[in-house]
């Protein structure tokens, strides 16, 4: 039977996580050919003249993927909502940590906190991971509708949690699971329409992100305030709301081609066993991603803490390192395509540990919120470059797809454990512990991002990779 508007998709090479049908990526990068005419040789006696040629005439070549236009760029705007939701509640959660910490869970440690938070990403690219075949089977709008009802469900349910497992249940798993649901979508489709321009239109999807964090975090900030908790996550649930059924009204998926076979991605590649640049890649994954969140997830009480400002003036570091990121995610993309994705991952992994450590330092106000700024450009870079150097690390790009979930996978788990220790690192006021565990999480991933260009490419800086 066949299922809805199957597809076939590619894997961005500039997004987070995406975790596309390997199988079907050379397809998506040229056009199809047309196919060849055949002649065929009559060997019939009884056929008038013998051994006669007859040629059977070719098919019509199926129609080229667009490249652009106005239809493409709804894509780009349905995309950037996903990546708003998705994403931008993720990467608001530093002001629920300040909040609960502060106000509805006295009681319970940070580490604790850090877990509802952590759960959540954690979902978000576990699931995104694992709905990648339901992906390529076709589901593409039931994932949308999946996700849109989970993430508004969600939040309605956090705005009448009270005790701390209703808070793990609604915002740490129903809305970390409508962030998986959704997160396949919105890098999925943008290879479907666009050719010349994808890495600038899915740079311009993936400001979703910033963006999001930033309206969710100073939305929150402000309507708690105000109206109190339980609306100001209601109205987020709301905000959710408008923003996702956008793209359920506009996203579409080309028809797939006639008679091309169906090809759904497998879990998992062992030949990555055998490579070993890859799998130091797999380990720079899990140690930059537990030590990465650290600032977006205490960088609130570690303000008010330490007497540095207001609890009303930290509120807004987190959009601070949110408007940072969006140049992040875009600038130095560019430069990616001329020096290479690993190439400039170097100095990206070393510069957030660097920051990281300076953090340890910063005692006023001024210095906080450059260090937010800094902060939010290179971990932008950070979170857009993975899987194009998964690109640059796969044999062919029929392994690519299955590579890029392995890595979503590996990277969840970083992120699943490294800000709940951190948490326990602070349960007795150890911040300089907290600090220096988030920056040697980032410097050991340094370590390895560097031995996975040594292993691939040597030590010739010249070389573009």
């Amino acid at each position: 039977m066949e299922r809805p508007g199957h597809h076939d998709t590619l894997n961005p090479p500039h997004t987070i996580a995406p975790n596309i049908s390997g199988d079907t990526l050379n397809g998506l990068l040229t056009d199809p050919e047309p196919l060849s005419e055949r002649k065929i040789e009559n060997t019939d006696d009884s056929s008038q003249g013998g051994g006669e040629e007859r040629t059977i005439p070719k098919p019509p070549a199926p129609p080229a993927r667009p490249d652009g236009g106005f239809l493409a760029w709804l894509q780009v705007a349905g995309s950037w909502c996903l990546m708003f939701n998705c994403w931008g509640i993720v990467n608001s959660y530093g002001v629920f940590q300040t909040y609960y910490e502060t106000e509805a869970l006295p009681t319970r440690s940070s580490s604790d906190i850090a877990w509802i938070g952590s759960l959540q990403a954690f979902l978000l690219l576990f699931i995104g991971a694992i709905t990648g075949p339901l992906y390529d089977y076709g589901y593409f709008r039931h994932l949308l509708a999946a996700g849109t009802f989970l993430t508004v469900f969600g939040m309605m349910m956090v705005s009448i949690c009270s005790e701390y497992w209703h808070f793990v249940l609604a915002q740490g798993i129903v809305v970390g699971i409508g962030g998986g649901c959704i997160f396949i979508p919105s890098v999925a489709v943008l290879p479907m329409y666009f050719r010349t321009r994808l890495a600038f239109s899915i740079g311009v999807a993936g400001s979703g992100s910033g963006v999001g964090g930033i309206i969710y975090s100073i939305a929150f900030q402000q309507l708690q305030r105000s109206i109190g908790f339980g609306w100001a996550t209601r109205i987020m649930g709301f905000i959710s709301l408008a923003t996702l059924v956008f793209p359920l009204l506009v996203m579409r998926v080309p028809s797939a081609i006639p008679g091309q076979p169906r090809k759904v991605r497998k879990l998992f590649d062992s030949s990555t066993l055998k490579e070993l640049p890859f799998c130091l890649f797999l380990i720079w994954g899990f140690f930059g991603f537990a030590g990465v969140y650290m600032p977006l997830w205490y960088i609130g009480s570690y303000a008010i803490e330490k007497d540095i400002m207001s609890s009303k003036l930290a509120s807004y570091l987190i959009p601070i390192l949110n408007a940072g990121s969006v140049i992040g995610r875009i600038v130095p993309n560019y430069a990616a395509d001329k020096t290479g994705p690993i190439n400039m991952f170097i100095p990206t992994c070393f510069g957030l540990a660097v920051l990281s450590f300076a953090w340890i330092g910063i005692k006023n106000t001024p210095g906080l919120i450059v260090f937010m700024v800094l902060y939010g450009i290179f971990i932008g870079t950070y979170m857009t470059l993975p899987f194009s150097a998964v690109v640059r690390l796969s044999p062919h790009l029929g392994v690519t797809g299955v590579r890029m979930g392995m890595l979503c996978v590996v990277c969840s788990f970083g992120v699943l454990v490294g800000t709940p220790v951190g948490g326990a690192i602070l349960r007795h006021g150890d911040w300089i512990g907290l600090q220096c565990f988030g920056g040697a999480m980032l410097m050991v991933s340094t370590i390895f991002i560097f031995a996975t260009r040594v292993a691939k490419a040597g030590i010739d800086p010249s070389k573009i990779l």
